[in-house]
């Protein structure tokens, strides 16, 4: 999952938390999402953190969640 502060984890048990990619600015003040750690791409640049922030957990919904069966 795609770690969110309105679920308290700690109430499932033993976790293991993992940092999926870099959100940081650029030289110029614009944002990239560095998705390396996950074996993605750098996505940007973004006028704003927050557009940078929605693109990362775009990406890593689409092409790095395990889908459960339907």
């Amino acid at each position: 999952m795609v770690f969110d502060d309105r679920v308290d984890l700690r109430s499932v048990g033993c976790i293991s938390i993992q940092r999926g990619s870099h959100v940081e600015p650029t030289s110029v003040g614009q944002w990239t999402s560095d998705l390396s750690p996950v074996a993605g791409p750098t996505l940007g640049p973004f006028d704003k953190r927050s557009e940078a922030l929605a693109a990362e957990v775009a990406w890593l919904h689409r092409n790095w969640l395990v889908r459960s069966p339907e």
